[in-house]
């Protein structure tokens, strides 16, 4: 049976605060970028005047991008290391925000989709990198904390994105009847958010953060444990964490997205309204996260994710069944129950992979493409049954997560020869 790492090493290990407080700043800038992401939905859906099928290809188009470079995210850290990466995603972020400015110019919803990608694909590197980075500033056993602390930052910025769409992107959108100008309201938000990234990408180039390219070199690894030689797709708990980061991606995008619309239907007429409470939604998986963080000294992970994957459940079953304040509710409080299932997911399931952590990470990050399929999936559904009954769906990935919780994360040695 392989040995667990002492406690005598971990006090000989460098102090990673700097770095770690670093490297969430940046959680904060792919949660800012995502959440803003979903918003757009209500605003392609007016300006395109599109049903909640088509106009949820804006997460897809976002989601896709995952798909196609979470594994290439992974081997560009294997060659240049993980602070490179973070600069080169930056600057990649700043080309999609800025096309933003054509795509408003020409009125285009394929130019809009083409840009939202862009966007996404630096995110795309930029999350491949800081995940396991935070995973691995410390000891294993407190990786799932750290990630669920970062990710608690991530879920601030967030619920900021909220409260920056309703005055700069929904705002005022009642008043104004042509789609042009409809459209240039995209224009200026995402030309300020290019210049930032832009500064970001600068500072970021130039702070001092440890250079490490392979994960060994901050984690050692025990006798009986995965060698590099062992096919990443071979580990079952990364595969389905891989699938639970799917679901989970699926869906916090899916319901984050039709809240705007699902206020509307159930009487709450005012965008900024609506806005505001995608923003308490993201501020209830941030608290979640904060207090599930704390909690995880005392509760194992795994344990808590099925608790909160159960929840997930019941709000669901409860906004099914009910109408008007009580319906939007529950469907807010799903926050809460989704606060620590992606970090917590994340950091199981890169659990003991050793040299293969930037690998299962890029794997694991394949999982955020269910961002791009459970929301026009879900979308769909409401148009033909309605929002309520299309809530099976949410429903049917909170189960899995719980699954997950419960069994799934395991992980499984390599066989000995």
């Amino acid at each position: 049976m392989a040995k667990q790492s002492t406690a005598p090493a971990a006090s000989s290990a460098p102090n990673y605060l700097m770095p770690f407080i670093i490297v969430t700043a940046l959680f904060g800038i792919f949660g800012f970028l995502t959440s803003l992401n979903n918003q757009l939905v209500s605003k392609l859906k007016e300006i395109f005047n599109l049903p909640y099928g088509p106009s949820m290809l804006a997460t897809s188009a976002w989601f896709f991008a995952y798909l196609v470079f979470s594994v290439p995210s992974a081997k560009l850290i294997e060659k240049i290391g993980y602070k490179r990466t973070m600069v080169t995603s930056l600057f990649i972020m700043v080309v999609g925000a800025l096309l933003f400015v054509p795509a408003a110019n020409q009125v285009s919803f394929g130019l809009t989709l083409f840009a939202i990608f862009v966007l996404a694909t630096g995110v795309c590197a930029l999350q491949t990198s800081a995940n396991p980075y935070v995973a691995i500033l410390g000891p294993e056993h407190s990786a799932s904390a750290r990630l669920n602390l970062a990710q608690a930052f991530n879920s601030g910025a967030s619920a900021a994105a909220g409260w920056f769409a309703a005055h700069f992107i929904l705002a005022d959108t009642t008043t104004v009847s042509d789609s042009t100008a409809q459209a240039h309201m995209l224009e200026m938000p995402y030309v300020y958010i290019a210049a930032g990234l832009l500064v970001l990408g600068f500072v970021v180039m130039f702070l001092h953060l440890p250079a490490i390219t392979r994960s060994e070199s901050y984690r050692p690894t025990d006798e009986g444990a995965p060698k590099a030689g062992r096919g990443i797709w071979s580990y079952r708990h990364t595969v389905l964490g891989m699938v639970g980061i799917f679901f989970y991606v699926g869906v916090e995008i899916a319901l984050a997205a039709i809240i705007v619309q699902y206020c509307k239907q159930e009487g709450i007429s005012s965008l900024e309204t609506a806005g505001i409470l995608v923003t308490v939604y993201y501020l209830l998986i941030m608290a979640g996260r904060f207090i599930g963080s704390a909690l995880m000294s005392k509760i194992k992970a795994e344990k808590m994710l099925v608790v909160l994957g159960i929840l997930g459940v019941i709000m669901m079953f409860v906004s099914m069944v009910t109408h008007g304040q009580v319906a939007i509710g529950s469907l807010i409080l799903c926050g809460l129950a989704n606060s620590i299932m992606y970090p917590t997911i994340f950091a199981l399931g890169i659990a003991e992979l050793g040299p293969l952590t930037s690998k299962g990470s890029g794997v694991i990050t394949i999982g955020n493409v269910g961002g791009a399929i459970v929301p026009p999936l879900f979308g769909f559904l409401a148009d033909k049954v309605g929002i309520q009954y299309a809530f099976v769906l949410p429903i049917i990935c909170y189960i899995f997560i719980a699954y997950y919780g419960l069994s799934g994360y395991k992980p499984t040695r390599a066989a000995t020869t």
